[in-house]
Order: structure tokens, then C-alpha cells, then sequence
């Protein structure tokens, strides 16, 4: 899947949107992804994990023992990743602000763990969600994500293979555009953010 048919997915379910959002970084766009509603089709989600796989190398592939993505965003496509890897799919929630593992879920020290994630912007939570993996005995192998808009920029400090990587320009809260300045930043994400 090359990445014209990766966003044909997305706009066919109309999950770029335009406006003015604010970002789970606290960051502002003009852009967002709403990666939920690419998600939301059982056969487009299972499409895009598959590709998603395809970008893995086949040693890394061999070594994955178990995906863990956090919750709510890396949730679907981290049970479809572990789908088409053919391992167990776990995430983390927050419950309290940092991540942990609930409903019994559990990392098996010296496990091998694939960190899925929908959207990277800044890469906090992958590296939160991978502190608390460590913080279980997991070792995190590597990150993958369907949609990469750091501009390259996210510090994961493992290999990152996103599906597709979009450069949206995003904005500090003190230095947004007239456009942007003019109207209210919407929250669409999950994460409660410090405006």
C-alpha cells in the first residue's frame, strides 16, 4: 500500500479534519487526524495493519513477542497489528495520569514488546507507554504507527517505522498564525491537555 492509497483510506473516512485544534503536545494545527474514524471500519483497520506489518523488517518481525499500544488511540491498531503478527495484543491505560497495565493484562520480564501507536507527534506518550512497559520487564523492540507527524522529529530511542508520515505545520500556544489565533482550539484527542 503506497502512501496515495494510505490517505485515499483516510479521506474516504473522512478522518482528516481542518480547523483549529489543540494537540494532546498542547501544540496547535490547523490539521488533525482523526484516526479513530480510518479505524472505525473493521476491514480498512485490518488493511492498514497489514501494511502497517508489511514495513517491518522480517528480523524484527521473527523477535516480537507481544504489541502493546496505549489507550485510547493505539488501542484498534494494536489489536489488528497483533492480528497480522499472529502475538497477543495488550494496552495500557491511564487511569490516573500515568500508564499502567489493568484487566489483568500482564508482561512477562524479558518479553519482547512492539509499541503501536495511531499518531506520533511529539513522542511523550510512546515514551511514557514504553517506561511503563520497562517498568514490567518488557523490552521494547521497536514503535510502529500509522501516522508519523513529528517531521521526523519524535526521540523514541528505538526504531520507529510509521506507515505514513504527514508534516502538518503545528504551533506553540503563544505563537499561532492570525488564522488560528482568530477562532477557539478545539481538544478533539483523549489526553486532557495543559492549555
Amino acid at each position: 500500500m503506497n502512501e496515495d492509497a494510505i490517505l485515499a483510506e483516510f479521506r474516504a473516512a473522512e478522518a482528516l479534519l481542518e480547523g483549529h485544534f489543540v494537540l494532546s503536545s498542547g501544540k496547535h494545527s490547523a490539521y488533525y487526524l482523526q484516526c479513530a474514524r480510518v479505524l472505525m471500519s473493521a476491514e480498512r483497520a485490518g488493511r492498514l495493519a497489514l501494511a502497517l506489518a508489511q514495513k517491518l523488517p522480517r528480523d524484527l518481525k521473527a523477535e516480537i513477542d507481544l504489541v502493546v499500544s496505549p489507550a485510547m488511540g493505539g488501542l484498534i491498531i494494536g489489536h489488528e497489528m497483533g492480528r497480522a503478527l499472529g502475538v497477543d495484543a495488550i494496552f495500557l491505560e491511564r487511569p490516573e495520569g500515568q500508564f499502567t497495565l489493568r484487566r489483568g493484562f500482564a508482561i512477562e520480564p524479558g518479553q519482547k514488546v512492539l509499541l503501536v501507536e495511531d499518531v506520533v507527534t511529539t513522542g511523550l506518550s510512546s515514551r511514557e507507554a514504553m517506561k511503563a512497559v520497562r517498568a514490567e520487564g518488557g523490552i521494547v523492540l521497536a514503535e510502529a504507527a500509522l501516522v508519523d507527524r513529528s517531521a521526523g522529529e519524535a526521540e523514541l530511542g528505538v526504531p520507529f517505522y510509521p506507515l505514513v508520515s504527514l508534516n502538518f505545520p503545528v504551533y506553540e500556544p503563544d505563537a499561532l498564525p492570525p488564522e488560528l489565533a482568530a477562532t477557539p482550539g478545539i481538544k478533539p484527542g483523549s489526553r486532557k491537555n495543559a492549555v
